[in-house]
């Protein structure tokens, strides 16, 4: 379950996405194109290793996004981000504070092993 940060960050894309989709119509070839990459963002901020206190996406070291799908969303936030404070002045705002924060440490790896199975010796 995505907490206020992971949530406010997925309606902030949703928002970008629209207004970029509005200007750019997908070609008739992929006609669900920003449906498609409205869902990856979605599933990459839910499974953020930072959680609630990741930084903004172009100042995480870690790339989570394949390089086609992370070339287009800056793209698309490129294009849309300064029509957002017209748009979406309160989302885009929180989005600029977002950006200035620090980027915190990065968290230990969960492991997906189960205590069980971390406890037998070879």
């Amino acid at each position: 379950m995505a907490g206020k940060r992971i949530n406010r960050e997925i309606k902030t894309i949703e928002k970008m996405i629209n207004i970029y989709e509005k200007a750019h119509p997908a070609s008739s070839d992929t006609p669900d194109f920003y449906q498609t990459l409205f869902a990856y963002a979605i599933n990459r901020l839910e499974k953020c290793r930072y959680g609630e206190e990741k930084p903004a996406c172009k100042q995480c070291p870690i790339h989570c996004y394949q390089p086609k799908m992370r070339e287009q969303m800056k793209l698309v936030m490129r294009w849309a981000g300064p029509k957002m404070l017209l748009h979406h002045p309160i989302l885009a705002i929180r989005h600029l504070l977002d950006d200035r924060k620090p980027v915190p440490d990065l968290p230990a790896k969960v492991s997906k092993r189960t205590p069980q199975t971390q406890n037998i010796k070879k």
